[in-house]
C-alpha cells in the first residue's frame, strides 16, 4: 500500500467520456465541484471510454498518462467525474498511488462541509456511511486475520473486517433511528402549516442559480447564499405576504446533474417541501450558456422525486449579468410562465411577487359584513387573520369592515356554513370546492 497524503487538495481533475469531443458543461461542472470542495487544480485530463475497463474505467495506455500528469504537477488526489465501483476505486488508487475519489464521494465531501442543521449532519453522515460500507474491504492484511482458532489468538472469531462492518452496520441503525425522529418532528411542523391553509411554495433549481439570495430578497432571512455550488443544504421556511395573502416559501438544496441517489434518498426531508409544495419557483441562471440543459436536469430529479407535476414558474435570475436584460413577466401561449429579474440588485421582485399571487389565485375581497352575537368565534378568526379594518357594534351585532384573501373568505365562510361572509364572494362557496 501507498502512503496517503494527509493534503489531499491538490487535485487532477479525469473527466471520461464516451465516443465524439468531451462534453464542456460537464467539465467546466465538475472543475466548480472540486472547487466547491477546497481543492486547487492541477490538470484536468479526458479520457474516452468507449469499454470500460472492469478493473480500472480506464485503460492502460490513459492510465499511464494519467499517472506521469500526476506526477509533474505535485496533485496527491486525483478526482475521477463518474461512479465507480469499490474495485476500481481501490485498484486505481493502487496503480497511481495517489487517493483516488469519485463523482460521489466529492459530492459527499461538499456536502460534509455545507452541513449546518443537525437534520442535514446526520443526513450527510448517513450518506458517507453508506457509501463507505461499500469500500469497506479487505485494504490491510489484518483485516484478514482469524482472532479464533489459533493459540493466543482465539476469541469470537470475527475478523477485522466484519467488526468494522458490525460497528459502521449500528451507527447507521442509530442514524436512521435519529433522522426519523427529526422527520416525525418536521412532518408536524408541515401539518400546523397545511392546517393554517396557507399556499406553500419552495424554491428548486440548479446548484448555484441563486435560490438562497432570492429567498433572502423576498423574506428579508439571512440563510447563508454564496457563489459556489450546494451553498444550502438545510431547508428554510419563511412567511412572506403577497398581494392578496401570505404564503410559505421553502429554500431547499441544489440539483446537480446524475445527483447521485444515496444523496437523494438521504435528502428525503428537505426534498419533501418540493414534493409538497402547491407551486415550485424554478429558479434559472439566466446569464448560464447551458440554461436550457440546466431545466432539463432540474425537471428529470424533480420527476425521480416525485414532484414532477407540481406547477412551475420559472425565475430567471441574474438578469444584471446580461447586458440590456430588464424585468419582465412572459406569459407564453406554451409552457411554463416566466419572469425575469436579479435577486442580488432586488430588480424585479415586484414583477415576482405579482405573477406569485396571480399563479396561486390569490385575489382579495373588501366589503362590510354583519356578523350576529352567536358568530363571536367567527369574528375572532378574522381578527386573527388581520382581515377587520373597521369595527362597530349594535344591539343587532357587528358590522365589520374587511380586507383579505379571497381563499381565506372562502374557506372560513365553508367552515362557518356560508351566513354573512357568502355575501362577499365572487361567486357560491359550494361551486370552489
Amino acid at each position: 500500500m501507498f502512503e496517503r497524503s494527509r493534503k489531499g487538495e491538490h487535485a487532477l481533475l479525469i473527466q471520461p467520456h464516451a465516443g465524439g469531443p468531451p462534453d464542456d458543461g460537464a467539465s467546466e461542472e465538475f472543475t466548480d465541484l472540486a472547487r466547491s470542495a477546497g481543492a486547487t487544480i492541477a490538470a484536468l485530463l479526458t479520457a474516452r471510454i468507449d469499454r470500460p475497463n472492469p478493473s480500472t474505467l480506464i485503460g492502460s495506455g490513459k492510465l499511464e498518462e494519467i499517472k506521469a500528469a500526476a506526477e509533474a504537477t505535485g496533485a496527491d488526489l486525483v478526482l475521477v467525474n463518474y461512479p465507480l465501483s469499490p474495485g476500481q476505486e481501490r485498484n486505481l488508487e493502487k496503480y497511481l498511488e495517489r487517493r483516488v475519489l469519485d463523482r460521489t464521494g466529492l459530492i459527499l465531501d461538499i456536502f460534509a462541509q455545507r452541513a449546518r442543521s443537525h437534520e442535514g449532519k446526520l443526513q450527510v453522515e448517513l450518506a458517507q456511511l453508506k457509501h463507505m460500507a461499500t469500500r469497506l474491504v479487505r485494504g490491510w492484511t489484518h483485516l484478514e486475520r482469524q482472532r479464533g482458532g489459533s493459540i493466543g489468538l482465539r476469541g469470537p472469531g470475527e475478523t477485522q473486517l466484519e467488526t468494522d462492518r458490525r460497528l459502521l452496520q449500528k451507527r447507521v441503525e442509530q442514524l436512521q433511528k435519529r433522522l426519523e425522529k427529526v422527520e416525525v418532528q418536521r412532518t408536524q411542523m408541515r401539518r400546523a402549516r397545511v392546517r393554517s391553509e396557507l399556499p406553500r411554495v419552495a424554491l428548486v433549481g440548479y446548484t448555484n442559480a441563486g435560490k438562497s439570495t432570492l429567498f433572502n430578497a423576498l423574506t428579508g432571512a439571512e440563510a447563508y447564499a454564496a457563489d459556489q455550488l450546494f451553498a444550502t443544504l438545510d431547508p428554510t421556511v419563511r412567511r412572506i405576504e403577497l398581494p392578496g395573502g401570505g404564503v410559505v416559501l421553502a429554500d431547499t438544496v441544489g440539483f446537480v446533474r446524475d445527483l447521485p441517489h444515496e444523496l437523494v434518498a438521504a435528502f428525503r426531508s428537505t426534498l419533501s417541501e418540493a414534493r409538497e409544495a402547491d407551486l415550485l419557483l424554478h429558479v434559472i441562471d439566466a446569464a448560464d450558456p447551458l440554461r436550457e440543459e440546466r431545466i432539463t436536469q432540474v425537471d428529470e430529479v424533480l420527476q425521480a422525486i416525485g414532484a414532477g407535476d407540481i406547477p412551475q414558474l420559472l425565475v430567471f435570475n441574474k438578469i444584471d449579468r446580461i447586458e440590456g436584460a430588464t424585468p419582465r413577466h412572459d406569459q407564453p401561449n406554451e409552457g411554463h410562465e416566466r419572469v425575469w429579474i436579479s435577486a442580488r440588485d432586488g430588480a424585479g421582485l415586484d414583477v415576482l411577487k405579482e405573477a406569485l399571487a396571480q399563479k396561486l389565485g390569490l385575489e382579495r375581497i373588501i366589503g362590510t359584513v354583519h356578523l350576529g352575537e352567536r358568530s363571536a368565534r367567527l369574528r375572532s378568526r378574522l381578527h386573527a387573520l388581520g382581515a377587520v379594518r373597521g369595527e362597530r357594534h349594535d344591539e343587532t351585532g357587528w358590522h365589520l369592515d374587511l380586507d383579505m384573501a379571497l381563499a381565506d373568505a372562502r374557506r372560513l365562510a365553508a367552515e362557518a356554513g356560508g351566513h354573512a361572509l357568502e355575501t362577499l364572494l365572487p361567486e357560491p362557496v359550494e361551486d370552489t370546492f
